[in-house]
């Protein structure tokens, strides 16, 4: 039987402290191949040292997916499965004989994995999604200046692997060409739904609230858009602008339309929970805690967002019941997010208090 061949593949620039870590990672694979776009650091010694195939080539205008694409070029044509995997991201072991248990040559062209964006201390996965950045050789490229997207001109076969790969990015790296790139993305194709929802969601980061505005809704207009735990998160992002404009009612209404929309996503019944708490109308946030709570599990897209699941959630959810006389619910709640984070000082203080006041009942 023919032996799979597979090579990863990633872009690089500046990334000189993941290189040992991630070509450990990556040695699973039979090759490994980086394009520099312009490294300052010894980025490139690195690699080479550590056996990689390096290319060095600026792109100029930069454009992520003219670097993937120039970075796919550089692979054998011999090759059978491709990880673009980037510098700041680690399989967990054994990935590759994974992939090789379940290659097909004539069948299979892509593979999905579970992607733990963001993980804390401890190691354990905040966001996670499933991602498909594997994939065969032949006819596959990528499209779009920013948040670039894998396309092929071929027929597709997904494949659910096991897989997992983790997230550990460099939090001081700037992302400030990301809104213009989204911008000439969104001006390439003014129907993408997707890249509406990105730029709208950037100018949202940048509090650039009626630019936001005015885009979410060409998103949610637009006739592609029919992804409901995207659209759901488009009107979330509306309503977080309007508080930003201090336009409460506004606000109120898209969460409103956002669990409508999606009404198993955790996500728009806490952000209504937290807008009501604010304006203490506790007993409206209640009934939409207590629906949060139904949730048990995470969608697999990267719509989950972590403040529905880690501590701040159960610190709501404490003060909410506080506020409506269910005390020792209150309690219960905050030791939850005590025990995710028991260095915070607000809930030792309020968790004395909220024993104080059942002890006196």
């Amino acid at each position: 039987m023919q032996k799979c061949k597979i090579v990863v593949y990633a872009i690089s620039k500046n990334e000189a402290q993941f290189v040992n870590r991630w070509v450990d990672s990556m040695q699973e694979a039979d090759e490994i191949y980086v394009l520099d776009t312009g490294s300052t650091d010894n980025t490139v010694e690195l690699l080479k040292k550590r056996n990689v195939h390096v290319k060095k080539k600026k792109i100029t205008p930069w454009r992520f997916d003219v670097a993937r694409n120039e970075s796919l070029k550089m692979l054998p044509k011999d090759a059978d499965i491709c990880a673009c995997i980037d510098l700041d991201e680690v399989f967990e072991k054994n990935w590759a004989e994974k992939l090789r248990k379940l290659w097909n040559k004539k069948d299979n062209t892509r593979y999905r994995y579970t992607y733990n964006w963001k993980l804390n201390s401890k190691n354990i996965p905040l966001v996670s999604y499933r991602q498909d950045k594997i994939h065969s050789l032949k006819s596959y490229y990528w499209t779009h200046p920013v948040h670039e997207v894998l396309k092929t001109d071929g027929k597709e076969t997904y494949v659910e692997t096991t897989i997992t790969l983790n997230h550990y990015p460099d939090c001081q790296k700037s992302r400030q060409s990301y809104l213009p790139l989204l911008e000439l993305s969104v001006k390439e194709n003014p129907e993408d739904d997707r890249n509406l929802h990105y730029l709208g969601r950037e100018y949202m980061f940048y509090k650039k609230y009626d630019e936001s505005i005015k885009t979410l809704h060409q998103h949610i207009k637009c006739k592609n858009a029919t992804w409901k735990d995207e659209r759901s998160a488009s009107m979330r992002f509306l309503a977080r602008c309007y508080i930003g404009k201090e336009y409460f009612e506004e606000a109120e209404f898209w969460y409103l339309k956002a669990i409508n929309e999606a009404p198993y996503l955790k996500e728009a019944y806490v952000e209504l929970s937290s807008l009501y708490q604010n304006q203490n109308r506790y007993q409206e946030a209640l009934k939409y805690i207590n629906e949060a709570l139904k949730i048990k599990e995470k969608s697999n897209s990267y719509i989950n967002e972590e403040f529905a699941w880690n501590d701040a959630f159960y610190d709501l959810v404490s003060i909410i019941y506080y506020y409506t006389n269910q005390k020792q619910k209150a309690i219960e709640f905050l030791q939850k997010a005590i025990s995710i984070n028991p260095d915070n000082q607000r809930y030792q203080e309020n968790l004395k208090i909220m024993q104080q006041a059942t002890s006196h009942e």
